[in-house]
């Protein structure tokens, strides 16, 4: 986090990412009411994806904050990347959105095959 970061935005709320293993994730997801995106590009997306996500490329950056301003920031929201990395990143960058719920998935979609 950079000085700036912190001065005039405050620290990254940590307790706000969440971790789940792929059985808590799933489960979690179960009921098809929740936001689930997938950061990957779109190539790693058509390669498959976990049923009913949302494709929002990390590496796009002004699709992929202008794609985030239109969800809901009141509801949790459940990301994965291929190994758990650029999701991370994606987490950090959306609590500075303003997102205060979020759900990681413990080694990306490697882990759900």
């Amino acid at each position: 986090m950079s000085i700036l970061n912190f001065l005039f935005k405050g620290p990254i709320k940590s307790d706000a990412i969440k971790v789940l293993n792929t059985e808590d994730f799933k489960n979690a997801i179960a009921n098809n009411h929740v936001q689930l995106v997938d950061v990957r590009t779109s190539r790693e997306f058509k390669s498959g994806h976990i049923k009913g996500a949302r494709n929002i490329d990390y590496f796009q950056q002004s699709t992929f904050k202008a794609a985030c301003s239109k969800m809901d920031k009141d509801k949790p929201l459940y990301l994965y990347c291929q190994s758990g990395n650029r999701s991370q990143k994606a987490a950090r960058k959306l609590i500075a959105f303003g997102f205060d719920c979020i759900y990681d998935l413990r080694g990306g979609y490697n882990m759900w095959k």
